[in-house]
Formats: C-alpha cells, structure tokens, sequence
C-alpha cells in the first residue's frame, strides 16, 4: 500500500510539542506522528490480547466480572497489610 496525505488539527501547544520532539530528534513531524501511531496501535493489540486472555480464563473457571473484582480487591487489602 502506498502513503496516504491526512490532514490533521492539533491544537497549538500540543503541535509546538510534537514539533519540540521531533527536532529534538533529528526526525520529521510526520515521522514522529506515525511512530506515535505505530506504538497506539501496539499497545491496543497488546491490551486487548490480555483482555481476551482474562476473559477466557474467566469463562474456564465459571467466573463473573463482579466477582473477578471482588478478588482484586481481596488480593490487595492484603498486599497493603503486609507492606
């Protein structure tokens, strides 16, 4: 697939940051925001990978969402009592 031309509105001081960074690297606006948007887009993936991977678990052990974070709270109240 060839590159796409996208216009984009960044408010000011968010643009003077990109642009902070980009400089300071040595690299393009444009090649920072598509760094940016590779490593969104990564970091969805993965989360949603752990997701899916909590939820099968969940089903595997006949466990609800309420009572999932039940344990979580236990898990913890527990922890801060032993600090």
């Amino acid at each position: 697939m060839g590159n796409s031309t996208v216009n984009i509105s960044f408010k000011g001081d968010l643009l003077n940051q990109i642009d902070d960074v980009a400089r300071a690297e040595s690299r393009s606006r444009s090649e920072l925001i598509r760094e940016a948007a590779r490593m969104y887009i990564a970091r969805k993936q993965r989360w949603n990978k752990i997701y899916e991977y909590g939820e099968a678990k969940a089903r595997e052990n006949g466990l609800e969402e309420k009572e999932i974070m039940t344990e979580i709270a236990s898990v913890r109240r527990e922890r801060n009592r032993a600090k």
